[in-house]
């Protein structure tokens, strides 16, 4: 099996962790762990960089884990906490002097069509963020890399003019595998890399599902607080969920401040399962 590295750029709920004017001791807290960016991740898989999600904290994470280079963006759903850091892939536009590829399914791609209508726009303003959106569902897909693609060329006044350069041919191609979760009502995705799988944002999963969580080093799953919520697992469901996939390690995502500090609730949880932490590397 192919092995992937994980970085937690964000581990925070949709308001991150501290929240605005809450003095709570967890959003008070000294410790690092304690402070949590919206929720994404940087994979590096079989010679690919990969990032899911792009949240508002996007620039930031980027700038924090010193990361250059990302061949795609994977988007579990279309909310704004996982969405609205897109306008900045701008700065890799630049540097690569290339479009990036963005993977998600089509009512994704329906949101941020009027979300950023400017990217969109057949008469773009110059400067404005270049992407190719490819259309994914709960089925296997391959992201290419190193093929024939557009070059980005600056020209002051009227922007990007595009030509076409690279290999006839990809150079690296990853199979990512899915994985169907439902966030209250709404549709999400969460996906394998090789030994990893990544699921934010669900408070269900179909049981036809679990066949892909199979044989996993490393599984990370959200939860919000302890108690029932109407769209996140709680603790624990998040717990009971993780213990049903079997992992070798279980790591939990999308905490809030309604869950104690870090300290505490490392030592609350089951062998096996830990929070996540901003920064925190797997393997």
């Amino acid at each position: 099996m192919k092995k992937a590295r994980l970085t937690f750029l964000g581990t925070g709920t949709s308001q991150g962790v501290p929240m605005i004017g809450c003095g709570c001791e967890v959003c008070s807290s000294k410790d690092t762990r304690d402070k949590r960016l919206r929720a994404s991740v940087f994979v590096e898989y079989d010679g690919l960089s990969l990032l899911v999600d792009a949240g508002p904290d996007f620039r930031q994470q980027m700038l924090r884990a010193g990361v250059s280079h990302v061949d795609a963006i994977l988007l579990t759903h279309n909310h704004k906490d996982h969405t609205g850091g897109l306008d900045d892939i701008r700065a890799f536009n630049y540097l690569e002097k290339k479009a990036s590829e963005i993977y998600c399914e089509k009512y994704v791609e329906d949101s941020l069509r009027m979300e950023y209508g400017y990217a969109f726009a057949e008469k773009k303003y110059p400067g404005a963020p270049e992407w190719h959106v490819h259309n994914i569902d709960s089925k296997p897909f391959t992201i290419h890399a190193g093929g024939p693609y557009e070059v980005l060329t600056w020209e002051h006044g009227k922007g990007y003019i595009h030509s076409m350069a690279g290999h006839d041919e990809p150079v690296k191609s990853v199979e990512i595998i899915p994985v169907r979760g439902m966030h209250y009502k709404l549709p999400v995705l969460g996906f394998r890399f090789g030994n990893i799988a990544y699921c934010t944002d669900m408070n269900n999963i179909p049981e036809k599902e679990f066949g892909k969580l199979q044989d996993l080093d490393h599984f990370v799953i959200n939860c919000v607080k302890y108690g029932k919520h109407i769209s996140h697992f709680s603790i624990e469901e998040a717990v009971a969920v993780a213990q049903k996939v079997g992992a070798k390690h279980s790591w939990l995502t999308h905490l809030s401040h309604q869950l104690p500090r870090h300290s505490i609730l490392e030592k609350e949880l089951p062998e096996g399962i830990l929070p996540a932490y901003d920064r925190l590397m797997i393997d």
